[in-house]
């Protein structure tokens, strides 16, 4: 045999030994292709299922309108039709809300507007309420007529303990009789038509933030130095005399000693009692913030401040334990200036007024602007004179 034919029967023994591994090789290699198939088979059946359900849903889905669209179908009528109105002066609304009896009480003079709707007006009190003014203090009442009378019996009652003895009849009442006049209080707001005409601007908020504030800076005048023509009256207006020799009909002051400044912290402390007890329990100091500056670095004779800030969020500052209103219409402190008022101004001092706010849309005035001329009719007065006191910064 040759060389050749013996490596070649070698090699034929050496595959045949080695067979068995072969075998095994080849089993792993099928299983594993196997598997890999499988695997493929799986994905693509999840592949399917996967969009089969993506386009089941974009079959189901209905797409919701803007945010901006929400308020309409829920909007009151008589919102929906103010609303069309302030925007483009369209009145038919209002009007139609009118012969169906729902105008909620939106029938006025062609030439005084229409009343503003309850949500818009509820805001615009909201804000006077919270706004720095005697308002926040004072008396407010709501009323239909033109004025307001307050009626003040000084006359004591009769009284007295039961007894066998006959009870003497009380004595002919003395009482004085307020009238409170409503004045028309205007405020003119005006926007262009193109900010109208745009559906995402909130066109009841901004008019009632423009009449809002309009009103409060008018009104926190008043109240305080108004002198009763075409307005409220204001306190400071009344007579003053020194509080040793107060009658009725004035407002009585504690001199602090000092023209046109402080003498000593004592003067605040005698101003506190001048006020009677009766008026004390519901005090108010009022005073601006030149004034508060002043009186807020001052102490006792032990070195504590007479000032103290509120201990939460929203609660007025105290001085003497008592809450502090800054109005910004009191005067400075100056010579001979009633800079400084205390008392029971929910007592002392009422508030009339009416609870309809009309708006008139006027596009011609100011164009290309739209006016927005709103009224209502307000008044103020002092109604107890024994209820508010001042500090006078003067010698006596």
């Amino acid at each position: 045999m040759s060389k050749t034919e013996e490596i070649s029967r070698a090699g034929e023994d050496l595959s045949a030994d080695q067979s068995p591994v072969a075998e095994v090789k080849s089993a792993v290699a099928g299983f594993m292709h196997d598997l890999k198939g499988f695997q493929s088979g799986i994905r693509d059946r999840l592949q399917q299922q996967e969009e089969k359900m993506t386009m089941f849903e974009r079959k189901t889905f209905v797409p919701a309108r803007p945010a901006l669209a929400t308020s309409a179908g829920t909007e009151p009528p008589h919102q929906k039709a103010f609303n069309a109105y302030l925007r483009s002066g369209d009145d038919d609304g209002l009007r139609n809300l009118e012969l169906e009896g729902k105008a909620l009480g939106t029938s006025v003079a062609a030439d005084g507007g229409y009343l503003v709707d309850p949500q818009t007006a509820e805001t615009i009190k909201s804000t006077l309420s919270a706004t720095a003014s005697i308002r926040a203090i004072a008396n407010v009442v709501g009323v239909e007529a033109t004025s307001f009378d307050v009626l003040i019996d000084h006359s004591d009652v009769g009284h007295g303990w039961a007894t066998e003895a006959a009870v003497t009849e009380t004595g002919t009442p003395t009482i004085d009789r307020i009238t409170i006049p409503l004045h028309e209080l205007s405020a003119l707001p005006k926007a262009s038509q193109r900010l109208l005409d745009d559906s995402a601007f909130d066109i009841e908020g901004w008019l009632a933030g423009r009449i809002a504030d309009k009103f409060a800076r008018a009104e926190a005048a008043a109240f305080i130095n108004g002198d009763g023509v075409d307005k409220p009256t204001g306190f400071l207006t009344k007579t003053t005399v020194d509080n040793d020799i107060w009658t009725w009909g004035n407002l009585g002051y504690v001199p602090t000693g000092a023209d046109g400044d402080f003498d000593s912290a004592d003067e605040i402390i005698d101003l506190v009692y001048a006020l009677n007890a009766e008026y004390r329990a519901n005090a108010s100091f009022v005073m601006n913030s030149k004034t508060a500056g002043a009186v807020r670095k001052m102490k006792d004779l032990d070195g504590r401040f007479l000032w103290s800030d509120g201990l939460a969020a929203g609660e007025p500052a105290r001085l003497l334990g008592y809450p502090v209103l800054i109005a910004e219409d009191m005067p400075d402190i100056a010579s001979g200036a009633m800079a400084i008022a205390f008392g029971d101004f929910n007592a002392g001092y009422t508030v009339a007024e009416r609870p309809d706010l009309r708006v008139l849309r006027d596009p011609f005035s100011a164009k290309p602007h739209v006016l927005f001329y709103a009224t209502k009719r307000v008044g103020g007065d002092v109604s107890d004179f024994a209820a508010i006191k001042l500090l006078k910064f003067a010698v006596s």
